[in-house]
């Protein structure tokens, strides 16, 4: 089951927050200035995921959302991520990603080998749509994803728009969905493990990753509602740890790709972005 109001009839308990350790916080505070995100203080990588000699500063912003995100409240404020035809990531000079329009943030601790990927973790992080800057959506999008550390796979990613490899005989009807996706190297793209409308108002989710077992539960809420479980435990391959991205990694439009991020077309104007709020994890080892 993937529509809410069904899951809600089967999931009526309310979870509340609850004051776990922290195994990454990646809010930013009421007071931060742009330009903290292209230093070493910021709580995301200064130097990734972004276009070609393009400053985090350049491309995030500080948008004034009312009411903030559920996590976020009176002390932290949203992030906007923001793509335009210059989002171009370009590892190396030889490897120049011109199939994809790409700008993620990624928490800075949170390096592919260390402990956010192992044990039992539970993840936040709430999105919503810009209506100033909206998507495209005959192009899919990735907007939250979890990337192994050998770069094989994404062992979960929300996605959106015109998905590519969609089993899914409907997904066409379902372009401004949000779609969290199981490992994407199983199932011809990933399982889906929960659906949504993407309305205009904060989608808030908590994904429980238990890394020993191998599963994913999701909980979910939208506005400023508390979070309640809208799956059970889930078998998922989440293992090859790995890096997390917040943002918006565009696809192109196209059939038989070989090669998708260096191949397919991308549409000149782009003035897209996608909003982010209260993005940290907790360590649920002990059931917290």
């Amino acid at each position: 089951m993937h529509i809410l109001s069904t899951l809600l009839a089967v999931a009526p308990v309310l979870v509340a927050a609850q004051n776990c350790p922290l195994q990454f916080d990646g809010r930013v505070p009421k007071s931060a200035k742009l330009g903290l995100l292209d230093t070493a203080k910021s709580p995301f990588n200064a130097d990734y995921v972004k276009g070609a000699g393009l400053k985090w500063s350049e491309i995030a912003k500080f948008p004034k959302v009312s009411p903030p995100s559920l996590f976020d409240g009176s002390t932290y404020k949203a992030i906007e991520v923001t793509i335009d035809d210059t989002s171009i990531f370009a590892p190396s000079a030889d490897n120049v990603q011109i199939g994809f329009r790409r700008a993620e943030l990624m928490p800075t601790t949170n390096t592919g080998s260390d402990p956010s990927t192992t044990g039992i973790k539970t993840l936040h992080f709430s999105v919503r749509a810009d209506t100033s800057r909206p998507l495209n959506y005959t192009h899919e999008y990735q907007l939250v994803f979890l990337e192994s550390a050998d770069y094989s796979t994404n062992q979960f990613a929300l996605k959106t728009g015109s998905i590519i490899d969609d089993s899914d005989p409907r997904g066409h009807l379902k372009k401004n969905w949000l779609r969290l996706v199981g490992n994407v190297a199983n199932d011809n793209g990933g399982k889906t493990l929960f659906e949504v409308p993407f309305g205009k108002d904060w989608h808030n989710f908590g994904l429980r990753l238990d890394f020993t077992k191998n599963t994913t539960q999701v909980f979910y809420s939208p506005s400023i509602l508390p979070l309640i479980p809208v799956t059970p435990p889930i078998h998922n391959d989440i293992s090859g740890q790995g890096q997390l991205h917040f943002g918006l990694l565009k696809k192109p439009i196209g059939k038989n790709f070989t090669d998708m991020p260096h191949q397919g077309y991308q549409e000149p104007g782009i003035h897209e972005g996608a909003i982010f709020g209260g993005i940290f994890e907790e360590d649920s080892t002990h059931g917290c």
